[in-house]
C-alpha cells in the first residue's frame, strides 16, 4: 500500500480516511499471511485473498488444517463435504459448522489458550471473520513453537492490492462494524497465557533477545537454559546454530516493524513488536534441532547401520512420524534406495517425513497381511499415509484376496516383506483384471445382442471380439454358431423363466466347440455316407465293412457283410427313380435340429441351404445306413443268442406259461377282493335277519315271565347289596381300635393346633374363636353397654333424619318471608306454614315416641317376621349395589337427590363405620360404572357433562356436618372401650350363661 505518512497537510475527514484505508490494506495482508501459511500446512491451493473470507465460512479448509496439526482428533470422515460439492451446489449448510466445531476441538487438544477462539456464528454467519484470521496468526504461532508447523511470514508493506480491492474491504468491515483485532500484540498476549511466572518469563525472553544482539554464543545458550524462559530441547553442542539463526529472525523481525512503525501508535506498540517471542524461540529452536536430525539420520542411512537409522528416525527431535522398531531393516534399505537416487545423495525433512510416513504405513500393512485380518488390510489400504494410487474403494476385497495370495508365495520363498512397489504393482494388476472383465462383460453383452437379432455376421462379428477373447471362431461356421447360441439362450431362458437371461463366457466358449464338433462329426459322416452310396452303385461290397466300422463307428461282424451288402442294396433300390436327375448335394440332421449339406463332388460341406438346390433323394441317410447295419447286427446276434441257449429257452417259456396262468389266478382273486365289500353287506343282511329273529323270540319269552324277572332281580340286588354291608361292616368291627385311635389322635391333633393359633397369631380366625369362646368373662354391663350403644346409633340416625328435614322447612320458610317481603305472598301463608312446621315437629316426636312402642321392633310375631324381611332387603342392596346403581339413573333427575338423601344414605347409616363406609364407596363405584356405560359416548362427554355420581359424592361430603360432633362426642368413649384389653363384650345369652356359671364355679369351687 502507499506510504500514509507523506509531508502534505491533510484535513481531519482526509486523515480519517487514509487511517480506514490503512487498516484495511493491513488486514488484507494479514488475510494473505494466513493464505500463504494455509497453503504451505494444506499443500493446497486456498481461494484468493479478497475471496478468502467467503472461502473458509464452511470450515473445510479449516477443519484440513485441524487433521494436519491434530490427525488424532480429525479425520477426513469427520469432516463434512470435504471436496465441498454440495457447497459449490447449493451454498452453505448447517452441518458445515461442524467443521469449525472439529478445527476447535484440535484447537483444544494441542492447548491453544481459547482466548483467541472465534464463535462458529463468526465463522458461519460472517460476524467477526477478522476474529477467525487472528486466531489462524496466533495457533501459526503456537505450531511454530511447538515445532509442529513452519513460521508464518510478515507480509506488511511487501504486496500490492488495488484501490478497489482496499475500499471494498473497508466497506465490508464498516459494514459489520467489527472492531478489528491487535495482531502485533499476539506474542506477548501467548506468552502470558502460557506463563506461569510472567514477569520472570518476561526477563528471561528479553536476556535471550539481548544475547542474540551480542552476537555470543556461550552467552546465547547460557540464556537458553535459563529456566524461567521454559524453552524445550535446548542442545549445548548446537550454540552457534542456534546464534545464527535467532540473529537472523530478529533482524527480520525489526525490519518489519520498522515498516509498521509508521502506521501504528505509540500507544498500540508492543515491546514484542521488535523482540522475538518466546514461542519464536522455541520453533527456532526446533527448526535447528530438525535440521541436525536431519543431518544425522542421513548420515545414519549412508553408514547402513539399521539399528543407528531406528534410533535417529525415533528422536523427536527429528518431527517425523511414528516409527515402528521391527522393521529397523526394511527402513534402512528403503531410505538408502531412496537416498542413492537423489541428485545430492542428502534427504531433505519433507522428503523423510513423507517416505517415513509411508513405509510404516507399508510395514503395518505387511504386519496384517501376516495375521491375514481382511477388515484390517482395508483400512491399512484406505489409510492416506500410504499414498497408493489408482486404489478403488469396490475393489478392496480383490486386492486383500490377492495381497494375501502374493504374501504367501513370497513367505514360501523366503521373502518376508511386500515393499510399497510390489503392493502397487498388485493393485494396478487387480485393476487391470477387473478392466478386463468388464471389458468381456460388455463383449458378452455385444454377442447376446448379435445372436437376439438372428444375424450370422453380426454374430460372427461379436464372436471375433479381441476383448471376449473366444478360442477356435471358425469364420464358415458362423451359421452354425448362430443356430445353437440362439437355442442355448432359448433354453436358459427357459430353464429359468427369465426372459432377459444371457448366456455368458463359458457357456458362449461351450456353444462354440459344440457347433465346431457338430460339423466336424457332420463331415466325417457325410464322407462316409458318400463312399457307401458310391459303392453300393457299383456294387463293390468290399469297403462296406470299414466304412461302417470306421465312419459310423458301429460294431459291425465279418461274417455279415454279404448281409450287410445286400440289406443297404435292397434299400438303396427301393429309393432309387429310374430317369431322375438329382443335384450332388446330400443334407444330413446334427444333434436332430441343426442341417448340414455336403457335395459329394467337391466335398464340399455347409450348414447354410445352397439356394435353388434340392438335396438328393436316392441315396441312404446316415440314420437309415445304421439302421439297417444295426437291425443286421442284431438278427445275427439273436440268432446266435438262440442256439446258445436252447434249453435257457424252454425254461424260460415254461415260466412264462406259469405266469400266464398265475396272473388270471390273480386276477380272479382280485375281482373277489374288489367285491368284497358286496359280500360283507349280503352277510352282515343275513345275520341281521337272525339276530333280529332271535332277539323277538327272546323278547316274547322275557315278556310272558314279567313277575317272575322282577323278583329274580329284587332278590339279587338285596343280596349284593347285604353283602357288601355285611362286608364293610365286619371290617369296621375287625379295625375297631385303630379307628379309636385315629378319631382321638385326630381329635386331640386339631385341639393342640387350634390352641396354638389361639395363642401364637397376632389375629386368629373366627372359627378358631369360637371354639374356645366359653373361656372369655362376660357381665351383665357388657350386655347393657351393647344394648346402650344399638339405642344411641338409632337414635342418632332418627334425629339426623329429622334435622335434614327441619333444614329443608327452614330453607322453605325463609323462601315465604323473602316472598312476604316483596309482597307476594301474604302474611297468613307465613303464619300458616309457620304452625305447620311448629305441628309437624310436635307431630314427629309424637310418632317417634309412638313408633318405639308400636314400630316393626315390636313384640309380636307378625312384626318379627317383617323386622327379618326388612334386614335381608337391606343387606342385600347393601352387599350387591347393582339394583341401587340402576334405580338411581331409572328415577327422574329432580328426584336424585333427594332419593339420595332420605333412601340410600340411610340405607348405609351416613357411613358411620368402616363396612358401611366401604359398602357407600362400592355403591359409588357401580353407579359410576353404569353412568359411563350408559350415557358417555365420548371421552369429551366426562369433561362437559354433568355427572350424577359426582353430584351424590359431593352431596355425601357437604352433609356430613354433623358427622363431627359425634366424632368429638363419642370418640373419646369408644376408643376408651376398644383400648380396654381386659374389656368382653358378647351379648349373646348362651355365651353370657356359660361365663356366668364358669365365674360361679371357680368362684365357689363347685360344679
Amino acid at each position: 500500500f502507499a506510504a500514509i505518512v507523506d509531508d502534505e497537510r491533510l484535513s481531519a475527514e482526509e486523515m480519517d480516511e487514509r487511517r480506514r484505508q490503512n487498516i484495511a490494506y493491513e488486514y488484507l495482508c494479514h488475510l494473505e499471511e494466513a493464505k500463504r501459511w494455509m497453503e504451505v500446512c494444506l499443500d493446497e491451493e486456498l481461494p484468493p485473498t479478497t475471496e478468502l473470507e467467503e472461502g473458509l465460512r464452511n470450515g473445510v479448509y479449516l477443519a484440513k488444517l485441524a487433521k494436519f496439526f491434530a490427525p488424532n482428533v480429525v479425520s477426513d470422515k469427520k469432516i463434512y463435504d470435504v471436496e465441498q460439492s454440495r457447497y459449490k451446489r447449493s451454498g452453505l449448510h448447517f452441518r458445515h459448522t461442524d467443521n469449525t466445531v472439529q478445527w476447535l476441538r484440535a484447537m483444544e487438544s494441542i492447548g491453544l489458550p481459547k482466548i483467541f477462539y472465534p464463535e462458529t456464528t463468526d465463522v458461519y454467519d460472517r460476524k467477526n471473520i477478522p476474529r477467525m484470521i487472528y486466531c489462524i496468526h496466533a495457533l501459526s504461532l503456537y505450531l511454530f513453537k511447538l515445532g509442529l508447523a513452519p513460521q508464518i511470514q510478515d507480509l506488511l508493506g511487501k504486496v500490492d492490492f488495488t484501490e478497489e480491492e482496499i475500499s471494498n474491504m473497508r466497506k465490508e468491515l464498516e459494514k459489520y462494524g467489527i472492531q478489528m483485532p491487535s495482531f502485533s500484540k499476539i506474542g506477548g498476549i501467548l506468552a502470558s497465557e502460557l506463563s506461569v511466572d510472567e514477569a520472570a518469563l518476561h526477563a528471561a525472553v528479553i536476556a535471550i533477545n539481548e544475547a542474540v544482539e551480542k552476537g555470543i554464543a556461550e552467552q546465547t545458550i547460557a540464556t537458553l537454559r535459563n529456566p524461567n524462559a521454559m524453552l524445550l530441547n535446548v542442545d549445548e553442542e548446537l550454540a552457534q546454530d542456534y546464534q545464527n539463526e535467532l540473529f537472523d529472525a530478529k533482524r527480520k523481525k525489526e525490519s518489519n516493524a520498522r515498516l509498521k512503525n509508521g502506521t501504528i501508535s505509540d500507544e498500540e506498540r508492543d515491546v514484542y513488536e521488535e523482540l522475538l517471542t518466546q514461542a519464536e524461540i522455541q520453533g527456532n529452536i526446533n527448526k535447528i534441532n530438525k535440521l541436525i536430525a536431519v543431518d544425522n539420520i542421513n548420515t545414519a542411512i549412508r553408514n547402513c547401520d539399521p539399528s543407528k537409522t531406528l534410533v535417529a528416525l525415533m528422536k523427536p527431535e527429528a518431527q517425523l512420524p511414528v516409527v515402528h522398531s521391527f522393521a529397523a531393516a526394511v527402513y534402512q534399505t528403503e531410505l538408502f534406495n531412496l537416498q542413492q537416487q537423489n541428485a545430492v545423495n542428502y534427504l531433505a525433512h519433507d522428503e523423510l517425513y513423507i517416505a517415513v510416513e509411508m513405509l510404516s504405513a507399508v510395514v503395518l500393512l505387511n504386519q496384517t497381511l501376516e495375521n491375514k485380518d481382511i477388515l484390517m488390510i482395508k483400512n491399512h489400504l484406505r489409510d492416506p499415509c500410504i499414498g497408493f494410487n489408482n486404489l478403488e474403494e469396490e475393489n478392496l476385497q480383490r486386492y486383500a484376496d490377492t495381497l494375501l495370495s502374493i504374501k504367501s508365495e513370497a513367505s514360501s520363498q523366503g521373502q518376508d516383506y511386500l515393499s510399497w512397489n510390489d503392493i502397487q504393482n498388485c493393485i494396478d494388476m487387480v485393476n487391470m483384471q477387473i478392466q478386463e472383465e468388464n471389458e468381456r462383460i460388455i463383449a458378452i453383452g455385444h454377442i447376446n445382442e448379435a445372436v437376439d437379432q438372428g444375424d450370422p455376421e453380426k454374430t460372427l462379428e461379436a464372436l471375433l471380439l479381441p476383448t471376449a477373447r473366444l478360442q477356435d471362431v471358425r469364420p464358415v461356421n458362423a451359421r452354425h454358431y448362430q443356430d445353437v447360441l440362439h437355442h442355448a439362450k432359448a433354453q436358459k431362458c427357459k430353464e429359468s423363466q427369465d426372459e432377459s437371461a444371457l448366456l455368458w463366457l463359458d457357456e458362449i466358449q461351450r456353444g462354440i466347440n459344440d457347433s465346431n464338433n457338430n460339423i466336424n462329426e457332420a463331415a466325417v459322416l457325410a464322407v462316409g455316407i458318400s463312399m457307401i452310396n458310391k459303392s453300393l452303385e457299383k456294387g463293390d461290397s468290399q469297403p462296406i465293412l470299414m466304412i461302417l466300422q470306421s465312419t459310423f463307428g458301429l460294431r459291425v461282424i465279418p461274417e455279415c457283410a454279404e448281409a450287410y451288402f445286400r440289406n443297404l442294396s435292397e434299400a438303396k433300390n427301393m429309393k432309387t427313380t429310374e430317369g431322375s436327375s438329382e443335384s450332388p448335394w446330400i443334407k444330413l440332421v446334427m444333434k436332430a435340429m441343426y442341417d448340414y449339406y455336403y457335395n459329394v463332388e467337391t466335398e464340399e460341406g455347409t450348414c447354410v441351404a445352397p439356394k435353388g438346390v434340392l438335396p438328393k433323394t436316392s441315396w441312404l441317410t446316415g440314420e437309415e445306413i445304421q439302421n439297417i447295419a444295426g437291425q443286421v447286427t442284431a438278427d445275427y446276434n439273436r440268432e446266435q443268442l438262440w442256439l446258445a441257449n436252447e434249453n435257457l429257452i424252454v425254461g424260460l417259456q415254461a415260466r412264462a406259461r406259469g405266469f400266464l396262468v398265475r396272473r388270471n389266478y390273480q386276477e380272479r382273486k382280485a375281482y373277489l377282493q374288489n367285491q368284497e365289500p358286496s359280500a360283507i353287506k349280503i352277510q352282515a343282511f343275513w345275520k341281521g335277519f337272525k339276530q333280529r329273529k332271535s332277539y323277538v323270540d327272546r323278547l316274547k319269552v322275557l315278556q310272558g315271565n314279567i313277575a317272575a324277572i322282577v323278583k329274580i332281580q329284587s332278590w339279587v340286588k338285596m343280596w349284593l347289596a347285604r353283602r357288601a354291608y355285611r362286608k364293610r361292616l365286619q371290617y369296621f368291627k375287625d379295625h375297631n381300635d385303630q379307628i379309636v385311635k385315629i378319631q382321638a389322635f385326630l381329635r386331640a391333633n386339631k385341639a393342640r393346633e387350634d390352641y396354638r393359633t389361639l395363642i401364637g397369631a397376632e389375629n386368629p380366625p373366627l372359627t378358631v374363636l369360637r371354639k374356645f369362646a366359653y373361656l372369655l368373662d362376660q357381665s351383665d354391663l357388657d350386655f347393657q353397654e351393647e344394648l346402650e350403644v344399638t339405642r344411641l346409633r338409632e337414635e342418632v340416625v332418627t334425629k339426623i333424619r329429622s334435622n335434614q328435614q327441619l333444614e329443608k322447612d327452614l330453607n322453605l320458610m325463609d323462601i315465604k318471608i323473602g316472598l312476604l317481603v316483596k309482597n307476594r305472598i301474604t302474611l297468613q301463608d307465613v303464619v300458616l306454614h309457620s304452625k305447620k312446621l311448629n305441628k309437624k315437629s310436635k307431630s314427629q316426636l309424637e310418632e317417634m315416641v309412638m313408633v318405639d312402642k308400636q314400630g316393626i321392633k315390636g313384640l309380636s310375631k307378625e312384626r318379627r317376621k317383617k323386622l327379618e324381611a326388612y334386614q335381608h332387603l337391606f343387606y342385600l342392596l347393601q352387599t350387591n349395589p347393582t339394583y341401587l346403581a340402576k334405580l338411581i339413573f331409572q328415577m327422574p333427575q329432580n328426584k336424585s337427590t333427594k332419593f339420595m338423601d332420605t333412601v340410600i344414605f340411610t340405607l348405609y347409616n351416613y357411613a358411620s363405620n368402616q363396612r358401611e363406609e366401604y359398602l357407600l364407596l362400592k355403591l359409588f363405584k357401580t353407579a359410576l360404572e353404569e353412568e359411563i356405560t350408559s350415557k358417555v359416548d365420548q371421552i369429551q362427554d366426562i369433561v362437559t357433562g354433568n355427572p350424577t355420581v359426582i353430584k351424590m359424592v359431593v352431596s355425601f361430603n357437604r352433609g356430613a356436618r354433623g358427622q363431627n360432633t359425634l366424632r368429638q362426642l363419642l370418640a373419646p368413649v369408644v376408643k376408651e372401650i376398644m383400648e380396654d384389653k381386659s374389656l368382653i363384650i358378647n351379648t349373646s345369652p348362651v355365651d353370657v350363661y356359660k361365663s356366668w356359671v364358669n365365674q360361679l364355679e371357680m368362684q365357689t369351687g363347685e360344679a
